[in-house]
């Protein structure tokens, strides 16, 4: 074992939905805001405050098209992953840094009275994600698991 890990579980709502960019090698990528939010009661005030938190999602091939498919704003959801930072330049010639979650697993937490138009999807989860790894019985049926 090397001594690090590189790991992150949220459970959040969805901020928008699914945004999907494909490329000529028939590979995509899905990216989505996930909120997560912090509750506490101040000391000082005695009134609750609550802290959202935002983090950008990125999912890649099959694992993308099932969260497009079945994941809308407001959906509650669990994602598995690890951070990824990116560095990049702007027009302007400033560097910028972006940090985002690359998803390995994720499972649909919604219950049907939340998400009506999909409920077959609830509490389903897609544990491999490795678009190579196709099941051949899977392309006969459009549910993700």
């Amino acid at each position: 074992m090397s001594g690090t890990l590189n790991k992150v579980m949220l459970i959040g709502h969805l901020g928008d939905d699914v945004k999907m960019h494909y490329f000529d090698d028939k590979n995509c990528v899905g990216r989505f805001p996930l909120a997560t939010n912090e509750t506490y009661t101040s000391k000082q005030t005695n009134e609750r405050i609550t802290n959202t938190e935002w983090h950008n999602i990125v999912v890649r091939n099959k694992a993308a098209e099932i969260c497009e498919k079945y994941l809308s704003k407001g959906d509650k959801v669990y994602i598995e992953g690890r951070i990824k930072t990116r560095k990049w330049t702007d027009d302007k010639g400033i560097e910028r840094y972006s940090t985002e979650i690359q998803c390995t697993d994720f499972t649909f937490l919604s219950t049907k009275n939340e998400n009506q138009e999909n409920p077959s999807s609830q509490g389903q989860s897609a544990t491999n994600l490795n678009p190579t790894v196709a099941d051949p019985k899977q392309d006969d049926d459009d549910l993700p698991f």
